[in-house]
């Protein structure tokens, strides 16, 4: 299981924290802060008692006012710590993972969104602090099927056969960074025939997202219209595109953001997915 968790650190900043907790227990405590002597505090909190203090101080990778991608990977040993893309820390287990039931993200920061992927277990319930933002009901991304593995920091372009083709209920998470100078990316879902059924083009450059398909050799006609567009230059982005009966619904950081209906009808033949463009991917699940 994996726990993604994109925000911004607050310019007036003095520490955050995110827990792993279990009842009054904290089977993992993960508390970055700024006082002078900016470092990371790992630690255990046990009937009441915090154990020994693991501190990190070199490589600190939060800044004020500064977007951030931070990972928490699970495994038999302990917590696979991330942030921005590069291996931050290991903290080994000091309480049985399966106890874990909640996550809780306090401090001066602010929440884009909160998700957790794999795993095939209870779903993690999580608490924002007072003013943070909280994924709005029903976004796909909040507790995914273990479809299959999830693919970390995979090159660009990215290809990938979809097993079984396009099915109804099945979703797509893709997250990543655009680099400063980014102009644009694309998401497809190609046919086994190689038309493009559903083409997602971010294009920075003109401030817009298309939605387009390419069918029998021909583009159709864009669909361009958004409340608002979210991706900005060196910014992280949490993409989840959910495949219906009827339409494709897209999510962005937490919030709805497009719907797009078929037009490819033949779902099962729908069977590659690819990302292309000025982007570094930091996951890819499905």
């Amino acid at each position: 299981m994996s726990v993604y968790v994109l925000g911004t650190v607050n310019n007036h900043v003095n520490r955050f924290h995110v827990n792993f907790s279990c009842g009054g227990d904290v089977a993992f405590h993960f508390n970055p802060r700024f006082d002078g002597k900016d470092r990371v505090v790992c630690n255990t909190s046990q009937s009441g008692h915090w154990g020994s203090e693991e501190i990190k101080k070199d490589g600190f990778p939060f800044h004020k006012g500064k977007p951030f991608e931070l990972v928490f990977m699970v495994n038999a040993g302990g917590y696979q710590v991330n942030v921005n893309g590069s291996a931050f820390y290991h903290y080994k287990h000091r309480i049985a993972v399966e106890r874990v039931d909640s996550i809780q993200v306090e401090g001066d920061v602010t929440i884009q969104s909160l998700s957790i992927v794999g795993g095939g277990g209870p779903m993690v319930t999580p608490a924002f602090p007072s003013g943070g933002m909280m994924p709005q009901p029903g976004y796909p991304a909040m507790n995914l099927p273990a479809m299959g593995g999830p693919s970390y920091n995979p090159p660009v372009p990215y290809r990938a056969n979809i097993p079984g083709g396009l099915t109804p209920k099945r979703t797509f998470v893709i997250r990543g960074f655009m680099p400063m100078g980014s102009q644009r990316f694309h998401i497809n879902f190609k046919t086994i025939n190689g038309e493009v059924a559903f083409h997602f083009n971010v294009r920075l450059n003109e401030r817009v997202v298309v939605r387009n398909s390419k069918l029998g050799g021909s583009w159709g006609s864009e669909e361009r219209g958004v409340t608002n567009n979210p991706f900005v230059p060196g910014q992280y982005f949490d993409i989840s595109i959910r495949s219906g009966s009827g339409r494709y619904k897209v999510y962005v950081n937490g919030q709805p953001f497009c719907e797009y209906g078929h037009r490819f009808q033949a779902l099962q033949m729908i069977n590659t997915l690819e990302v292309e463009g000025d982007v570094v991917l930091s996951l890819v699940q499905f």
